[in-house]
């Protein structure tokens, strides 16, 4: 079985300040994970779960500022598709979505 994350990871989770990304993007730091960025479209220049992790309003740049490579996605169903598209052509290595 292959690692795919691991402590050098840095995650981009998008639709972090909706009720599913808030939730795992908490949880997700208290196990250790490292979530550099949180993306939700006008919401650009803010900070989420309690003050620590910058929200962004894309997900290039997210990536540009916080070098991230792997992202979470928790968006409603029918904007997964747009998610998925977005993650990958801003050159992120592996996507994770949950919808």
């Amino acid at each position: 079985m292959s690692i795919y994350v691991d402590e050098n990871t840095r995650v981009v989770v998008q639709g972090i300040t909706g009720g599913a990304g808030s939730f795992h993007a908490n949880r997700m730091l208290a196990y250790g994970t490292r979530v550099v960025a949180g993306v939700t479209p006008g919401k650009g220049g803010t900070r989420a779960i309690e003050d620590r992790v910058p929200v962004y309003d894309s997900v290039r740049a997210a990536v540009r500022e916080t070098g991230a490579d792997a992202s979470a996605i928790f968006v409603p169903a029918p904007f997964c598709k747009d998610a998925v598209l977005e993650a990958v052509d801003a050159g992120v290595r592996l996507v994770v979505c949950i919808t």
